[in-house]
């Protein structure tokens, strides 16, 4: 599975533990920035991440600012992209189970490092549950974009 990974300056760490972690595991990551401590703006980033997954150049994404909601909200303004702000574990799964979450947000300000793996793993890890309901309501939802 190829992720997409950006953030701002506010999450350059965060972001380069979850890529150690993710290349540990086995997953091929693509870097969109920022790659410094440089102030700079969330959505130069967090768009041509989302961008690369509505494409299916990479197979989700991950993007990361000091709360998340920026690059949450730049995320879902690229059609075909249904991100959720994450910062627990039930969250995580259920996005993905019921909503087929193709991009997760974080605050690197909001969440720790450990709580920020998991998260990582279980949103990677679980699958839509493809039930009926919640893919007419996904349906319903992308429908939005037209």
């Amino acid at each position: 599975m190829k992720i997409a990974i950006a953030c701002d300056h506010g999450a350059l760490a965060l972001k380069n533990k979850i890529i150690a972690h993710l290349a540990k595991n086995g997953y091929e990551v693509e870097n969109f920035g920022t790659d410094t401590l440089d102030s700079c703006d969330y959505s130069d980033f967090a768009a041509p991440a989302a961008q690369a997954v509505a494409d299916g150049r990479c197979d989700r994404g991950i993007v990361l600012c000091t709360t998340g909601i920026g690059v949450s909200i730049t995320a879902n303004k690229i059609p075909g992209i249904r991100c959720a702000l994450l910062s627990d574990l039930m969250s995580a799964r259920m996005t993905r189970e019921h909503n087929d979450t193709n991009v997760m947000a974080m605050g690197a300000g909001v969440v720790g490092e450990m709580l920020a793996l998991e998260i990582v793993d279980t949103w990677l890890s679980t699958p839509f549950s493809q039930a009926e309901r919640h893919q007419r309501r996904i349906d319903k939802v992308m429908a939005l974009e037209k």
